[in-house]
């Protein structure tokens, strides 16, 4: 939709507003380059070599060629507005690791929007009698992949509130349900059934309700039977509760600060697999399918591969999709300066640089972008492969730390986010139908 819109644009004459639009002030391009932008293809990228990035990126891979880094290895990509700056091997796709959670956050919001929330309804296959449900309780999924302990507290205490203490029944599975980052229903559902009755509290547990507001109470719910996944829906039940999860924006956030792989899986599943992830992602950022290979949506493995190119598409294609929200990359993924947590630790990078890492054994990539005073935003993708990860991790830094240097830094004013433990467990998300209890027998 976005792209059309700006195709639009350009193709009705309307350059100015087009390249706004895609964040180009036309005042930086000349009469030639403004005439050209009339008859280019959406996106296409001038060439115009920085001196500046040439110079970094250059000594960058002679110092790693001295410690016997085979250039072949590695990929660099840096562009300003649609203007390249620096490229080498950038449209060549190489092992990405986690930077392929780019590609899930970008198809999963081509999929979804920004504030989709997924559904986990909870229905009841009998009457609730003297606080007892006479039947089995029905946990229905759709793929929520945060549904975490404080999700299912709030949960259950919202059954507590429509009288139900103790479950005759079994509890059954249905659909996609997971929790605590795992997608198997029998070990979702033991999951499940533990929380929902705090005399059966681990340690984990404990501790995430602990997070929560003071004084939120602690649930009493005890099923008596088993856990039941069914791959066939139980064609009659009563739905009690229909619980929404996090806002996608949130889930994303996290699932990017800390590279969970468990909940880049769950996402790219839902989405419809690693291929339809790679094919949305590939539209989306108006990139050759052949640049983004995916196997799985978290980046594990070699056999995920994507050019540096892509990845700096990607990321600006996010920025893009994020634009009329008032949002940026820097709300999707961890900030320097604002994000000592995840993949940010022990990192030291140029302040409000906003980026994905990526780590296999022999692989080290990190995406992003950097706020200079000289450039603008510049969007970098940088693909190590090598033995010496920790050292790729060092360099890169650096690298990033020298173009700050040269253009000079312009942090975001804002270096604050909402924290993700004040939203979980939140009641209001939690809708409750209302329940025909069974009258207590008179005389």
């Amino acid at each position: 939709m976005l792209q059309r819109f700006a195709a639009g644009l350009l193709a009705s004459g309307v350059v100015a507003v087009g390249l706004k639009f895609m964040g180009i002030q036309p005042a930086s391009l000349g009469k030639a380059q403004l005439l050209a932008w009339q008859t280019m293809p959406l996106f296409t990228i001038l060439s115009q070599p920085d001196p500046v990035a040439e110079e970094v990126m250059h000594q960058y891979l002679k110092e790693w060629s001295k410690k016997g880094a085979t250039a072949a290895n590695q990929g660099i990509w840096i562009q300003s507005g649609m203007t390249k700056l620096a490229d080498h091997q950038g449209k060549v796709p190489l092992p990405a690791a986690s930077l392929t959670k780019i590609a899930t956050t970008l198809a999963s919001l081509e999929k979804w929007g920004l504030n989709h929330q997924f559904e986990t309804l909870v229905s009841a296959t009998g009457p609730i009698k003297n606080g007892v449900l006479q039947g089995d309780l029905v946990i229905t999924g759709s793929g929520d992949p945060f549904f975490v302990w404080e999700e299912a507290i709030a949960l259950a205490n919202s059954l507590n509130q429509l009288g139900i203490r103790r479950v005759a029944g079994n509890l059954v599975i249905e659909g996609d349900f997971y929790m605590n980052y795992r997608e198997e229903p029998i070990v979702a559902g033991q999951f499940f059934r533990q929380v929902i009755n705090s005399s059966t509290w681990n340690r984990d547990a404990t501790y995430s309700y602990s997070l929560m507001p003071p004084k939120t109470p602690k649930p009493q719910v005890m099923i008596a039977g088993v856990i039941k996944p069914t791959a066939t829906p139980i064609p009659k039940k009563n739905l009690l509760l229909r619980h929404k999860s996090l806002s996608l924006i949130h889930i994303l956030r996290e699932m990017n600060i800390y590279s969970n792989n468990a909940v880049s899986e769950m996402l790219a599943k839902s989405v419809g697999g690693a291929q339809v992830t790679a094919e949305l992602a590939a539209k989306g950022a108006s990139v050759p399918q052949d640049e983004i290979l995916l196997v799985n949506g978290s980046g594990l493995g070699m056999e995920n591969r994507i050019s540096p190119r892509a990845a700096t598409a990607m990321l600006m294609a996010i920025e893009r999709y994020l634009e009329p929200h008032n949002l940026t990359v820097a709300d999707l993924f961890p900030v320097s300066g604002r994000d000592k947590r995840g993949t940010m630790y022990a990192r030291h990078m140029p302040l409000g640089s906003a980026i994905k890492t990526g780590t296999l054994r022999e692989v080290s990539a990190l995406a992003g972008v950097l706020p200079t005073r000289d450039r603008g935003l510049v969007w970098f993708a940088i693909i190590n492969r090598g033995g010496d990860v920790g050292g790729f991790r060092q360099q890169q830094d650096l690298f990033l730390t020298s173009l700050s240097q040269k253009w000079g830094i312009q942090p975001p004013a804002n270096l604050t986010a909402t924290e993700i433990n004040r939203l979980l467990g939140d009641p209001k998300r939690n809708e409750k139908i209302s329940v025909v209890q069974t009258p207590r027998p008179q005389g």
